[in-house]
C-alpha cells in the first residue's frame, strides 16, 4: 500500500485550478459490503452530488464528463474495488487526477472550489504519529515508512545486508543457538546447554545488526521519530545493543514479522505498540494549552488565522465532522466568518490545517468533548 507522502499532500495543497473537486468516501477490505458494492455506490453518489455543483457553476456536460472520466473508469473496474482499505480519497481538476487508498474512515463528503479539501488527511502529518518500523529476519530486512494511518516501504537493499549469512560468511541456519542430536531409535531430539555456541552465535547477530544499523543511519540520520523493530524476541535486546539511533522504541512488536498476513496487519501490530507514545504526545499538547497564560493560546478564529499566516501557530485543534466557513483577506490579516459554505466562501478550517502542516506544526481533530475548550471549533498553542 503505497503511502501519502507530505510532498504529494503539499502538492495538493499549492495546486491551484478552477473548478478542484475533492472526495472522499468510506470503503471496505473485505467481506459482504465489497461483493454487494457499498463502494462503488458511495463513489456514484459523491460524484453526482460533484457534477450537480459543476452545473451549477456553469460547466458544460462535456466539460464535466471530461473531468468525471476517471471516476466512472474506476467505477468499471472490479479489480480496483477488490483492494481497498477503510477509506479512499480522490482529488480531480480539468486534466489532473490522484485517488489515494488509505487506512483511515472518511465520511462521504465532496467539496468543489478553487483548491482541494485536505482536513481530513492532515492527521497523516501531524499529532498522530509518524515513525518508523523496521522488519528485522535473519534472511530478510524491510524498512517501512508510516504514521496512524498509512505505511509504505523504504528501499534499503542498497544500503543494508539482506540477511545474515552476507555479513558472517556462512548460512545462519546452519548452526543453531543451541546444539541438538537426534537419538536415531527413539527420533526424539535431544537439546545440549549453550556454552561457548551460544556466545559466538550472539557475536554474529551482533555483527548483522550492526551492519543494518550504519546502513540505516543513511535514512534515519536527520529523523526525530520512533523507530520500532518487529522481530523474534530473544534477538530484540541485541539489535538494542547494536543501534544507534537515538529514538529506539524500547519495546518490540512481538513475533516473527513473517508471522503477519500481510504490511497492513504489521502495520496494526505496530501501532499497538506505540499507542501509549502517541497518547502521551496529544496529551502533552492539551495539557499545554491548559496550563499555558491566556497570551500563548486562543480559541478566536480572528486570532488563530492570522497568528497562523505569522508562523506563530504550534499546535492547532480542531473539532471533529465541523467546520468554519468564511474568508480570510492576508494583506488586512483580518478574518469574515460566515453562516455556512457558498460559492463565495472557503472552508477556514482547511485553511487553518493546510498552513500548520506546511509550517510544521501539529493538527489534531478532537470530538467537541474532548477539544481543550470545546466553547470553540477552533483552538490554538502559539510558539511564542
Amino acid at each position: 500500500m503505497p503511502i501519502l507522502t507530505k510532498e504529494q499532500f503539499e502538492d495538493l495543497a499549492k495546486f491551484d485550478n478552477n473548478p478542484c473537486i475533492s472526495i472522499f468516501i468510506p470503503t471496505e477490505r473485505a467481506g459482504k459490503d465489497v461483493l454487494e458494492g457499498k463502494g462503488r455506490i458511495h463513489l456514484k453518489s459523491q460524484w453526482k452530488k460533484a457534477a450537480e455543483k459543476l452545473k451549477e457553476m456553469g460547466l458544460d456536460q462535456d466539460k464535466i464528463s471530461k473531468i468525471g472520466k476517471p471516476v466512472e473508469d474506476l467505477l468499471a473496474d472490479s479489480d480496483f474495488w477488490r483492494h481497498q482499505s477503510d477509506g479512499l480519497a480522490l482529488f480531480l481538476a480539468d486534466g489532473f487526477f490522484r485517488k489515494y487508498t488509505l487506512p483511515v474512515y472518511f465520511e462521504e463528503y465532496t467539496y468543489v472550489s478553487d483548491h482541494f479539501y485536505l482536513k481530513p488527511l492532515v492527521p497523516m502529518f501531524s499529532g498522530d504519529g509518524r515513525f518508523y518500523l523496521l522488519a528485522l529476519q535473519m534472511d530478510r530486512v524491510q524498512l517501512y515508512e508510516g504514521n496512524r494511518y498509512s505505511v509504505g516501504e523504504v528501499d534499503v537493499e542498497d544500503l543494508t545486508p539482506s540477511q545474515l549469512e552476507e555479513r558472517v560468511g556462512f548460512d545462519y541456519e546452519e548452526k543453531n543457538l543451541k546444539s541438538k542430536t537426534q537419538n536415531e531409535t527413539t527420533g526424539t531430539t535431544v537439546t545440549h546447554g549453550y556454552g561457548a555456541a551460544e556466545r559466538d552465535r550472539k557475536n554474529e547477530f551482533l555483527r548483522f545488526f550492526r551492519a543494518v544499523d550504519k546502513g540505516l543511519h543513511e535514512v534515519l540520520k536527520d529523523e526525530k521519530v520512533p523507530l520500532v523493530v518487529a522481530c523474534q524476541d530473544y534477538l530484540f535486546p541485541i539489535y538494542q545493543e547494536a543501534s544507534t539511533y537515538k529514538r529506539l522504541f524500547p519495546e518490540p512488536v512481538p513475533g516473527n514479522p513473517s508471522d503477519y498476513e500481510n504490511m497492513l496487519a504489521l502495520h496494526s501490530a505496530a501501532l499497538e505498540v506505540l499507542k501509549p507514545h502517541f497518547d502521551k504526545e496529544k496529551e502533552e499538547k492539551m495539557k499545554q494549552f491548559k496550563e499555558m497564560n491566556p497570551g500563548r493560546t486562543s480559541v478566536m478564529v480572528s486570532e488563530i488565522i492570522p497568528a497562523i499566516y505569522q508562523g506563530k501557530v504550534d499546535t492547532l485543534f480542531l473539532q471533529n465532522r465541523e467546520d468554519i466557513w468564511g474568508n480570510y483577506n492576508e494583506n488586512m490579516a483580518s478574518v469574515d466568518v460566515q453562516d455556512g459554505p457558498s460559492s463565495a466562501n472557503t472552508s477556514l478550517m482547511n485553511l487553518a490545517a493546510v498552513k500548520v502542516i506546511e509550517q510544521g506544526g501539529n493538527v489534531y481533530l478532537i470530538e467537541n468533548e474532548f477539544m481543550p475548550d470545546n466553547s470553540s471549533k477552533m483552538n490554538a498553542v502559539f510558539r511564542y
